[in-house]
């Protein structure tokens, strides 16, 4: 497949069909994903591939946890000032749905949904060390989880070779503790996103969503060129 394809029709599924993922696919894509680059080549990234019993048991921690705050290992945004604010979906389709951003059992169901991860087959899991990303406890080294920002970009693009849908989701990550005691990981592990993966479901209502892109040129200014 040409990366422009690629890139073009890769978007956030929400729905997928309860199809497992091969584990020799997943073993292909992420063997492709790993030419991602980072810092100095220091490779920051590690990962945790869930499915079947062990997805279920955190789907339903995360259930049992739904009514809480969340309390992931990066800190969610609170705020969004503008242009950032204009550009979330709700905001551009309307009012009505703008208003539903403020209705209480609305949101409610969202973060069901979220923590029921969008029915997805398989999770991968992207983790660091938390020692590289808070060097001597207060120096933040940003770059590391940058870094699995690459790898997670070249996850979900590859996934679009494969027929797969992809929902970079940090609702997939927003109890790490559930994460920990099911997967068995250290809390010396940052647990950064969780890419759901699987077959997409066309059917579903959000699969024929497409988000919109700021203009090249609202964006960028030229240096040089004239």
């Amino acid at each position: 497949m040409d990366i422009t394809d690629a890139v073009n029709k890769r978007k956030t599924f929400r729905g997928f069909k309860p199809d497992p993922v091969p584990q020799e696919i997943l073993r292909e894509l992420m063997g492709l994903a790993l030419r991602a680059p980072s810092w100095a080549n220091t490779q920051p990234w590690e990962f945790a591939i869930v499915t079947g019993k062990k997805l279920e048991e955190i789907r339903q921690g995360f259930i049992q946890k739904a009514a809480e705050e969340p309390h992931p290992d990066l800190a969610f945004p609170r705020v969004f000032p503008e242009p950032y604010l204009s550009r979330l979906p709700a905001m551009r389709r309307g009012p009505e749905a703008a208003k539903r951003r403020d209705d209480k059992e609305f949101r409610k169901e969202m973060r069901l949904q979220g923590a029921r991860l969008y029915g997805v087959p398989c999770v991968i899991y992207i983790h660091t060390d938390r020692s590289f990303y808070l060097q001597q406890g207060e120096n933040v080294n940003v770059y590391s989880v940058f870094d699995c920002g690459l790898i997670a970009e070249n996850i979900m693009l590859l996934a679009v070779k494969y027929g797969l849908g992809t929902v970079p989701a940090a609702q997939a990550v927003m109890y790490p503790d559930v994460i920990r005691r099911v997967l068995g990981l250290p809390d010396s592990r940052l647990i950064v996103l969780g890419i759901g993966i699987g077959y997409p479901d066309m059917n579903h209502p959000q699969s024929q969503v497409y988000s919109t892109r700021e203009p090249l040129d609202k964006v960028t200014k030229w240096y040089g060129f004239d």
